[in-house]
């Protein structure tokens, strides 16, 4: 090649091929030519990858805060949950969801009602504050945030009627309804005062045994427990049922008598992503606290009756429902300026630690809502 004629040279952009030469050159050039298409392709679908990353970015909060095409709702078969009781069997909350699917489901105690919400299995939930304090704690204050208040008072402590004082209770068997639960915290803190030792496999001074509520008053009736801390209308029926004296009223020991027993709380995931789900929730939430409270007393205790035959088999003797819900106030205020006490319950409990809980509450849409100001006393949005 190297004596070929000027005029047999080949011309630029092209290769010529002589007999006996291969033809690697010109794959070589195929190659180049590819790879350099394959640079410009793989250019222009980065920069459509881009632009579409960067038109999925700008619609993201559209998209993230469209409403939420079902809500799962947990709630309890209890006095103390009311609110949820009226707002479900009265169409409430799902007339305020509109297209929003609403699905619920029922629990005996908080913890479970917790696990559910942080596996996603539920969405929000009516429950004591207890349990959602420490799971705000455990999370580091990413799984939920309290959005209002349900229900306050109706809780008790009660007993065989020979057990008249707390020196009484050495080496007795309590029963609450569930390890970490708000009366379980209850329980724990008050005996705590009282001088005794208490731990959470059960045993101590005091035997307590978490125990499903319908479980106690049976076990009680049988006399293998001496009392329980429970709420209404549980404590009621121990007291007219079975023969149990009152040995301490919770509300006895806060400040004017006010703590919270029941609160609505929603995962901090969904709440972001279907603000205004959360909203239609806290709007027919609302609707029913108003309804118990404008409701009279025959009918208040009729359509609570009515939900709990349907989801707890039966309904409630009259005098029962009617000590329980002397006993329980509804509102929506969740009396935040009783959290820091019962954060320290937990802890003298053994049921959970030390934490700054600022940022639990999120009262903001609830005050949207109401058009008044609730507030979160320093430990959250209002």
């Amino acid at each position: 090649m190297a004596n070929t004629p000027e005029s047999q040279k080949p011309e630029p952009g092209t290769i010529r091929i002589v007999a006996g030469e291969t033809t690697k050159p010109k794959r070589r050039r195929t190659l180049e030519i590819a790879l350099a298409v394959g640079l410009v392709l793989l250019i222009g679908a980065g920069a459509a990858v881009a632009s579409a990353v960067s038109r999925s970015s700008e619609a993201a909060p559209a998209a993230a805060t469209s409403p939420a095409v079902e809500l799962k709702l947990g709630y309890f078969s209890n006095v103390t949950h009311a609110p949820a009781l009226v707002g479900i069997s009265q169409g409430i909350i799902a007339k305020e969801l509109g297209d929003t699917k609403l699905s619920t489901q029922i629990f005996n105690a908080g913890p479970a009602a917790i696990e559910a919400l942080n596996a996603g299995a539920i969405d929000a939930t009516y429950i004591g504050p207890n349990p959602a304090i420490n799971s705000f704690v455990k999370s580091n204050g990413e799984s939920i945030s309290i959005i209002a208040g349900a229900a306050a008072g109706g809780a008790q402590l009660v007993v065989k009627p020979e057990i008249t004082s707390a020196a009484d209770l050495k080496g007795k068997v309590l029963a609450s309804p569930q390890l970490g639960g708000t009366q379980d915290v209850a329980l724990r803190a008050w005996l705590g005062e009282q001088g005794y030792k208490t731990n959470v496999d059960g045993s101590g001074d005091v035997n307590i045994n978490p125990t499903e509520n319908a479980q106690a008053l049976k076990l009680f009736q049988d006399g293998k427990l001496d009392g329980a801390w429970l709420p209404e209308p549980w404590a009621s029926r121990l007291v007219l049922e079975a023969g149990a004296k009152v040995l301490v009223d919770e509300k006895d020991l806060w400040d004017k008598g006010e703590f919270t027993t029941t609160i609505l709380i929603v995962n901090k995931k969904f709440a972001a992503e279907h603000p205004e789900t959360v909203k239609a929730l806290l709007k027919g939430h609302v609707e029913s606290v108003k309804w118990l409270n404008n409701a009279s007393p025959a009918d208040k205790a009729s359509t609570i009756n009515a939900v709990l035959k349907d989801t707890a088999g039966k309904p409630l003797p009259g005098n029962v429902i009617e000590r329980a819900l002397q006993n329980i106030t509804f509102t929506t205020d969740p009396l935040a300026g009783t959290y820091k006490k019962l954060l320290e319950d937990g802890v003298k409990a053994g049921t959970t630690k030390e934490a700054d809980i600022n940022g639990i509450f999120d009262l903001r849409t609830l005050n949207e809502v109401e058009g008044k100001k609730t507030s979160a006393a320093g430990l959250g949005q209002d």
